[in-house]
């Protein structure tokens, strides 16, 4: 049997009440006949570089078992009605309590989901209002879902509670009034044949279509395009001997947008529908989305809009009084009931205050939440769930967190533990790693070269095992990161008078040809500035190509990001040609999306393979290498490579394919090869591998070797985007743009990028950003991390604190600089990174 290094020696227990997790034969991804012993009432770490088969473990393994006992004891037919991980790959697991998992993910694309409904702490807060709230002389009590924007008793009816109302104007609708109506001066009315018939019945209703649209008497304007009448006359086409008369319907300007937003099944006809619309907020609720009733009733004279727009460290002031004990004798039962209400919505919002949350507000929509951030706003809300001897599984539940906010967070993972629990956190961070009580560490590479338990045991044992990659980054550090000269910037970047969200007329600058540093703690302005305010900034060229998919929209055709800033000024754009915006948002929505085909690099093998002379034989182009066209995808599966299978009273499952058995081709396809493999197999080759084999292919070898630059080889060329983090997407976006041809100077934003890497990872990151600068670029990264910010050329050190009371610019300067600035929160931290004393 295989043994790992371990605290103790490790035998198959006969009492497997020993307090400890057994597990035994591993294989889920790339573990490899896995055997290891986990503590339960502990805080454990699980560690390794990127792809090592740490969350295989902790996530596909042990919390995929718990979840499939526990789903065992439920009735079929409810099972149906629950989403079902998969049946790990693992020999057995003695001692697995019922676990909870709390991954990283981002929130779905709704308007309607915020940090209170997440929290649940909008139902105490609409309790709040209905039986303690302030109500208007003889205003009748409401009930708590009248305070509430998502019932239909509280949404305010004209904006259904959403607070923007989207609506049509003569000048969205007559873009040029200089036209006539024949002309096309009603740009919103359709084009051919439609807007020729109601061209010809509004000539029939007795208006002049030839003449400027402006020089039309007011009221055939505003009747025209404004009118809810629909009459129906009969036409004569002009100029048509062949047509008959027919029976017309007239449809105004502002109807038929509308009509075609509300019913039209086409996507292109609802989007150049929602081109005539502007939308702001609601004329009826003021933008809040409540009903008016709703909004005369207060809580410390606050309305619920007001309230729930609060930031939730002075929500916490707000509630503190109202919180207070009630004299016994009292018989004031409102006050009575305000102070218990109070009292339990002020003890979870401290959780969150602590958590470095104290920015938030009730009403921010969750899908502008960080996966970090949404991770600890579920952390807090498990704080309250009261449960007992449970695993509780944790991916990273440090990302986003300047280090200052890293204390609070160990407080809440202790609490866990002390509520009878176990705490698997699967973490980089070695601040959070060193206070664990237990670290299992997974390696010693990515992919193959990983899927190995090197250590099992107390956090100190593992500066003993010479295999593991953590073990350095456990030990104490300085000026590993920043054995270089600082380049000094011959030119500047500013930026003025920015307006966005915590940002109030906020002046910056950055300087051009090095790499700079965005710091500060949660929610004090970093991403505002660099990935919405910089991004948008007038005359910087934005590319595309390197970001993102395109921004979620709520359904209403706006997008949720939280808007664009407002900018007074911007100097020194004319030294920069393109901006690339490199975001961990995903690099495709849908299976069919991967890691070949965002790059390129499936192109030129796509290509390979067409010019084989099989394929020439048959005539097969390289089309007929995608799994997305049909021709060379199997018809069965349409290239998915598994079907559904449909279980009565059971849950449906998927299975591979039994047509391709999961290579997504039919089998002609695949009897065409390239030395010896044929297209399926490349795809699920690893990119390590993968970058041996594909050498003779020009341009899918330098894709490939970027790829590995990135830390990233562990990945497979066919891997889905919807199984990418939001790390490895951003990685991927980096890959891509460092194989480019250079194209003059480009501006690179990037928000995090060392989110979900190990240090070893970072070091290679660092690499690459540093080539971008030496190319003659300008790099500027959103960054809690020590290592990247120390490497820095310059700082820009926002706060200090967040929300409201952040938005600043604290300090500016090199790391050393920075490092002795009294005012900065980053400063202590940045100064042990470089092994500077602090007074």
């Amino acid at each position: 049997m295989k043994r790992i290094r371990q605290d103790t020696e490790y035998t198959p227990a006969t009492d497997r009440h020993d307090g400890f997790v057994h597990v035994r034969g591993a294989n889920e991804n790339n573990l490899q006949d896995v055997e290891v012993r986990i503590p339960r009432d502990a805080i454990v770490a699980f560690t390794g570089v990127s792809g090592s088969g740490k969350s295989s473990l902790a996530f596909g393994t042990i919390f995929a078992e718990a979840q499939r006992r526990f789903l065992e004891s439920v009735a079929p037919y409810a099972r149906r009605l629950i989403a079902q991980g998969h049946t790990p790959q693992v020999e057995f697991i003695w001692g697995l309590p019922p676990a909870v998992a709390l991954q990283q993910r981002r929130a779905t694309a709704s308007s309607r989901s915020t940090v209170g409904t997440l929290t649940t702490l909008s139902n105490s807060v609409r309790m709040l209002f209905s039986r303690a709230g302030d109500y208007p002389a003889g205003a009748e009590r409401l009930d708590s879902d009248s305070f509430s924007p998502n019932t239909a008793v509280g949404a305010c009816p004209q904006c259904h509670g959403l607070g923007i109302a989207h609506s049509v104007s003569a000048e969205t609708l007559v873009p040029d009034p200089s036209l006539s109506i024949r002309e096309g001066a009603i740009a919103a009315w359709p084009g051919a044949w439609q807007g020729k018939n109601l061209r010809d019945i509004t000539t029939h209703l007795g208006y002049d279509v030839d003449v400027p649209f402006r020089e039309l008497p007011a009221s055939a304007r505003d009747w025209i395009l404004f009118t809810q009448e629909q009459p129906v006359v009969e036409v004569v086409p002009e100029r048509d001997r062949i047509a008959k008369p027919y029976q017309g319907r007239f449809w105004s300007a502002k109807r038929y947008v509308l009509h075609t937003v509300a019913e039209s099944k086409s996507e292109t006809m609802r989007a150049k529908a929602l081109a005539f619309m502007s939308s702001g907020p609601c004329p009826d609720c003021a933008g809040t989305g409540f009903r008016p009733e709703a909004l005369a009733v207060t809580v410390a004279s606050l309305d619920i809009a007001a309230f729930n727009a609060t930031a939730l460290g002075a929500l916490a002031g707000v509630l503190r009084p109202l919180a207070e004990p009630r004299d016994p004798e009292s018989d004031d039962l409102a006050a009575d009931v305000a102070a218990s209400i109070a009292a339990d919505l002020l003890e979870r919002i401290e959780v969150l205050v602590n958590l470095g949350l104290g920015y938030l507000s009730l009403d921010r929509g969750t899908p502008t939440l960080s996966p970090g951030e949404m991770q600890r706003l579920r952390i807090a809300t498990q704080l309250r769930s009261g449960l007992f001897g449970v695993i509780y599984v944790l991916d990273e539940p440090s990302a986003g967190l300047h280090p200052a906010d890293a204390a609070p967070l160990l407080d809440v993972l202790e609490a866990l533990k002390a509520g009878g629990n176990s705490v698997f956190v699967v973490e980089h961070n070695m601040e959070v790693v060193s206070r664990a009580d237990w670290i299992v560490d997974v390696g010693p590479g990515a992919g193959a070269g990983g899927g190995k338990v090197l250590y099992s045991g107390p956090v100190s044992g593992l500066a003993q095992i010479e295999e593991s990659l953590t073990r350095e980054f456990l030990q104490p550090r300085a000026q590993a990161a920043v054995a270089r000269t600082r380049r000094e910037p011959a030119h500047w970047l500013e930026i003025e008078g920015v307006h966005l969200h915590n940002l109030v007329g906020l002046d910056a600058r950055f300087p051009l040809g090095v790499l700079s540093a965005v710091t500060g703690v949660s929610g004090s302005g970093k991403s505002s500035l660099v990935s919405q305010a910089l991004a948008d900034a007038p005359g910087l060229a934005q590319d595309a190509v390197a970001g993102s998919d395109a921004a979620a929209s709520n359904g209403q055709g706006q997008q949720i990001e939280t808007g664009r800033a407002r900018i007074g000024a911007v100097h020194g754009s004319e030294r920069i040609d393109r901006v690339v915006t490199m975001d961990q948002k995903p690099i495709g929505r849908t299976p069919r999306s991967n890691l070949a085909t965002y790059t390129g690099l499936f192109d030129a093998v796509r290509k390979t393979f067409a010019e084989t002379e099989l394929a020439k034989a048959r005539g097969y182009g390289p089309g007929r290498f995608s799994f997305n066209v049909a021709g060379g995808r199997c018809d069965t599966c349409l290239g998915e490579g598994y079907l559904e299978v449909e279980l009565l009273f059971l849950p449906g499952s998927y299975g591979p394919c039994p047509e391709c058995h999961g290579s997504r081709y039919n089998q002609e396809t695949l009897e065409v090869t390239y030395r010896g493999l044929n297209i399926a197999e490349i795809l699920a080759l690893g990119v390590d591998e993968a970058y041996d084999f594909l050498a003779p292919i020009p341009a899918a070898a330098r894709s490939l070797a970027t790829l590995r630059e990135v830390g990233l080889g562990y990945l497979r060329l066919g891997q889905p985007a919807t199984e990418l983090s939001g790390g490895e997407a951003q990685r991927i976006k980096l890959a891509t743009e460092l194989q480019r041809a250079r194209r003059g100077h480009t501006l690179y934003l990037l928000d995090e990028p060392t989110t979900g890497l190990h240090p070893a990872d970072v070091r290679l990151l660092l690499e690459q950003l540093h080539r971008l600068v030496e190319a003659g670029n300008t790099v500027i990264v959103v960054e809690h991390h020590m290592d990247v910010v120390a490497a820095a050329d310059w700082i820009i050190d926002l706060g200090p604190a967040g929300g409201d009371a952040g938005g600043r610019i604290v300090a500016t300067g090199t790391p050393e600089q920075l490092a002795a600035h009294p005012d900065s929160r980053t400063a202590p931290y940045l100064a042990a990174r470089l092994g500077l004393r602090t007074s």
